[in-house]
């Protein structure tokens, strides 16, 4: 499952942030602290993120500390997901 989600915040974020055709993203590349996804990029991830995966992401979560990279991503979607699946 989380790998599923994994893969899928890496087609989105490949698709939409590479600068170049050579670009590479794995699920531990730095996105905000590197610098590779602006403010804007990063509501645009957090509305891919909710429409996508049916969660919600808080205004105070947009930061390094929670979306730096795919990793990150995927283990608080799958928290939130599991979260609302007991519920």
């Amino acid at each position: 499952m989380i790998n599923n989600i994994k893969d899928k915040l890496l087609v989105f974020i490949s698709n939409n942030f590479s600068t170049t055709a050579v670009t590479k993203f794995s699920f531990s590349t730095p996105l905000i602290s590197s610098g590779r996804i602006d403010s804007f990029g990063l509501i645009d991830l957090s509305l891919f993120i909710e429409d996508e995966f049916k969660v919600e992401i808080h205004d105070t979560e947009l930061n390094a500390a929670t979306f730096d990279n795919i990793d990150q991503l995927a283990n608080l979607i799958w928290t939130r997901q599991s979260r609302n699946q007991k519920n």
